[in-house]
């Protein structure tokens, strides 16, 4: 008896008729409802099948047309390497990224932008431009006294309903009343971190990590510990409970368990489960960061670390600058055990976010409106996600790895061990475009040839040719 699952074994009968040209690039799939009378299937096993082909990147859904099949990518590349978690982990470190980060901004303002592959977000036509600027319009015709009126200390009401209401197809139970509205989600980290730690604490953190986080930190005067992180699973739970073990000062973990920032991983269901019972029963805190977790590429939710905290143990920071409204710079956070602390910080820190963004938010996240909203963007994220990479395996060098996420707007390049991020990032910007360089995201060395690639900016001609110069650049330093 084949042990495969039923839907494995449909899938593999449809890659099978892709691979030979049975069924050719455009052509449409069988309808799941075919697939269903075809094969003698259930609705759930036949959508299952369809699902797997759709990860595997050999067909994509239309709206209300149905699956069809995908050209294949013209070269294959390798995924980026995994961490090595045998390795003793580094010092915990103060410093290093201040003086990068200023570095790397004064280089961009010092050079004309034709393509923009640093920035970690979409276009500004890709977001509900018109819909917000008419939910705002309504907001002050319809409530004039929010400019002159106090704001309510953890944020308006009506987003805060809202917010909590979205949390739940993330597996989270909260009430409005737990809910903090924040200036975007550096201000949730930022208040996070000093709600459950002081100057000079550890902080465990992913490898590679976010530079606003380790930013943060120094900021803070906390010291980051990199915890291995793999590119495919996120943060390793083994090298996690070994830095317990061994580096008694950690006060609180940082993750980002779904389309981490570089790598674009998302964390199993399993091992989320796994680090919210470890962090509770070593009793240190988890900040979760879930600013990208909204735009998998399927219209499934995916599950916070969150939803598996019972104790109140996750602090939980999200935003809607990725997904819906940069300008704004609207976050939020659940604070768990330390929402009171976390309030009084808030207040203290920053006061309470001006109202008339956030009202206008509400009604907007309050509609199906939203639901559309992300579904589009989902789907040309996707897009140019997949030709970027596309372009990627294509013209990059032999020796580069690269890991294509399901979700998200970022690609983590490992180019071959010779080439540096630095000296990429430079000769990019005296052809006007701009990268991420790896030094970036590590207090280390150990990602110098790594680039983050942005794929928000939509493919035209004039980016795909930004993407050759970029491989030539690359290729010229192979040696």
């Amino acid at each position: 008896m084949d042990p495969q699952p039923l839907y494995l074994r449909l899938a593999n009968h449809y890659r099978r008729a892709i691979q030979t040209g049975v069924l050719a690039p455009a052509q449409r799939m069988p309808s799941v409802r075919t697939l269903v009378r075809t094969h003698h299937v259930s609705l759930s096993t036949a959508l299952q099948a369809c699902r797997q082909l759709e990860d595997d990147g050999l067909i994509e859904a239309r709206p209300r047309s149905g699956y069809f099949v995908l050209k294949p990518r013209r070269n294959s590349i390798p995924p980026v390497n995994e961490p090595d978690i045998r390795q003793t982990l580094g010092a915990a470190q103060y410093v290093g990224i201040h003086d990068r980060v200023s570095d790397f901004i004064a280089k961009c303002e010092a050079h004309p932008v034709s393509a923009n592959f640093a920035l970690a977000a979409a276009v500004p036509q890709a977001y509900p431009m018109e819909e917000l600027k008419q939910a705002m319009t309504r907001a002050l015709r319809q409530s004039p006294e929010v400019l002159v009126s106090p704001v309510p200390p953890q944020g308006h009401p009506d987003l805060r309903t809202v917010l909590a209401r979205r949390a739940l197809a993330n597996g989270i139970n909260a009430t409005p009343d737990d809910v903090i509205v924040t200036h975007g989600c550096i201000e949730a980290l930022n208040l996070a971190l000093r709600a459950v730690a002081r100057p000079g604490d550890t902080i465990a953190v992913e490898s590679p990590a976010y530079f606003g986080l380790l930013q943060i930190l120094e900021s803070l005067g906390m010291r980051a510990l990199e915890i291995p992180t793999s590119p495919q699973h996120g943060l390793s739970i083994e090298a996690l409970d070994l830095a317990f073990q061994t580096h008694g000062n950690i006060r609180a973990v940082v993750v980002v368990p779904n389309f981490q920032n570089p790598l674009g991983c998302v964390m199993p269901d399993a091992q989320k489960a796994r680090l919210v019972a470890l962090c509770e029963r070593q009793q240190v805190p988890l900040i979760e960061d879930d600013t990208y977790g909204a735009l998998t590429d399927d219209d499934t939710p995916l599950a916070a670390a969150k939803s598996w905290d019972a104790t109140g143990n996750v602090i939980y920071c999200s935003s809607m600058h990725k997904t819906l409204a940069p300008g704004m710079r609207l976050g939020w956070l659940l604070g768990g055990r330390w929402k009171a602390r976390i309030a009084m910080l808030k207040f203290a820190q920053s006061r309470p976010n001006e109202p008339l963004a956030q009202i206008a938010v509400a009604e907007f996240m309050g509609s199906r409106a939203y639901d559309r909203h992300l579904s589009r963007l989902r789907r040309e994220l996707k897009r140019q996600r997949d030709l970027t990479a596309e372009a990627i395996a294509a013209h990059f060098p032999s020796g580069t790895r690269l890991s294509v996420p399901q979700g998200g707007m970022l690609l983590w390049v490992e180019m071959p061990q010779q080439v540096s991020g630095t000296d990429v990032f430079e000769a990019a910007l005296r052809q006007g475009i701009r990268v991420a360089p790896g030094a970036m995201f590590s207090n280390g060395a150990r990602y110098n040839h790594f680039l983050r690639i942005s794929c928000g900016q939509r493919i035209t001609p004039d980016i795909s040719r930004a993407l050759l110069t970029l491989a030539r650049i690359v290729d010229e330093r192979t040696g």
